[in-house]
């Protein structure tokens, strides 16, 4: 058996193997509501042989919107609209569920990437007034953000609680705070966007105050969840957030009881410069893995079924995490399986499938594991 097909646990959540399907933002809800698209694209995705999926950006007040369109988790008709997704998953798949929560903070009130993906201002149809750290804007010429103050920072905090408490009413298995990409708990860590003079600004331990708080704070509301944290391990600007300071942060994130980190970079400033390469971030995974024990999920052009294995076999992570792989490749773990030469978990209805040289491809005791 390969290593990329042995079971392995986040926190209590058990996976049937180590594939996880990251985040990836579709942009097709209505108001925050989900719609047909999500049916067909989550559905799709759930029959990939998988052990996780985790839902994408989710957002947990209106304004934390990356754009008009995306997911939203922040009222109980938003969970009710999820609940037939999830049914229907359930019914089909021994998948296992994650969601995403966001704020996007100063990066809110974007268009679609296909529409350009630009700041949409305020007043302007389809935007409005964006709320960050620090009254800095993402890029020159981009809405002005409004600093959050005290009631600000209770508000957001007890809207991530909220939707956690959803996500555990929904019946999902685990919750992945979104503290990477530039969005707002990045914001506050890096200080490229936090320049407050308070409690939450300055210092390491200032910038990672409030961040740290939204994590108590969730893991204190969902105490049976697996709980984690995706980060930006480097915003890859010079002054800006690194990855000592990625591992200090996971330090404080392990202590407060946090099941996994989910390792990424960028996204912070505009001024970034990625050297983009296969696996480019798995270094910062094996990092953070390395020095806090703590179980990591690597992702960032990891798509090859022998390059997941290897980075699997030097312990430079625990899971990997596949996101434009498998929307290039919905079949992805089938394929790493046949190549590596073991057993992923298939719906009986496309057993027939399993090419001649690959006849034991679809393990069938391992269906119906939950």
């Amino acid at each position: 058996m390969s290593m990329l097909f042995t079971p392995y646990s986040l926190g209590s959540l058990a996976l049937s193997n180590r594939i996880a399907i990251a985040p990836m933002c579709q942009y097709s809800a209505v108001d925050g509501l989900p719609t047909d698209w999500h049916m067909i694209h989550l559905g799709s995705l759930a029959l990939s042989g998988a052990a996780l999926l985790i839902l994408e950006a989710t957002a947990v007040v209106p304004e934390g919107r990356i754009s008009p369109d995306d997911l939203g988790l922040w009222s109980d008709a938003h969970m009710k609209a999820l609940e037939p997704v999830v049914a229907a998953i359930r019914r089909h798949s021994p998948i296992k569920l994650a969601v995403q929560l966001a704020h996007a903070g100063r990066k809110a009130s974007s268009e679609v990437p296909w529409e350009g993906g630009a700041n949409i201002p305020p007043g302007q149809p389809r935007g409005w007034q964006t709320e960050a750290p620090s009254a800095v804007p993402h890029a020159e010429g981009e809405t002005v953000p409004l600093a959050l103050d005290a009631a600000g920072l209770t508000r957001v905090k007890e809207a991530f609680v909220a939707a956690a408490r959803r996500a555990d009413a929904l019946g999902l298995d685990a919750i992945e705070l979104h503290g990477a990409h530039g969005y707002l708990l990045h914001q506050f860590l890096s200080p490229l966007a936090n320049r407050r003079d308070d409690a939450y600004g300055g210092s390491l331990e200032n910038r990672m105050r409030f961040p740290l708080e939204v994590f108590a704070a969730v893991r204190a509301a969902v105490p049976g969840m697996t709980v984690g944290m995706r980060i930006s391990a480097t915003d890859w600007v010079e002054g800006g957030w690194d990855l000592e300071q990625s591992v200090r942060f996971a330090h404080e994130l392990k202590a407060l009881g946090c099941d996994f980190i989910h390792v990424s970079t960028g996204g912070v400033s505009p001024l970034q410069q990625i050297p983009l390469g296969p696996g480019y971030q798995v270094d910062f995974a094996a990092r953070i893995k390395a020095d806090t024990g703590l179980p990591t999920i690597g992702v960032g052009l990891i798509t090859e079924a022998r390059q997941a294995e290897e980075i699997l076999q030097q312990g430079q992570a625990d899971v990997i995490g596949l996101a434009r792989a498998m929307l290039y490749d919905p079949r992805w773990p089938w394929h790493a399986a046949a190549e590596l030469g073991d057993q992923v978990v298939a719906p009986p209805q496309y057993w027939r499938s399993q090419p001649r040289e690959h006849k034991a491809l679809f393990g069938a005791t391992r269906l119906g594991q939950r």
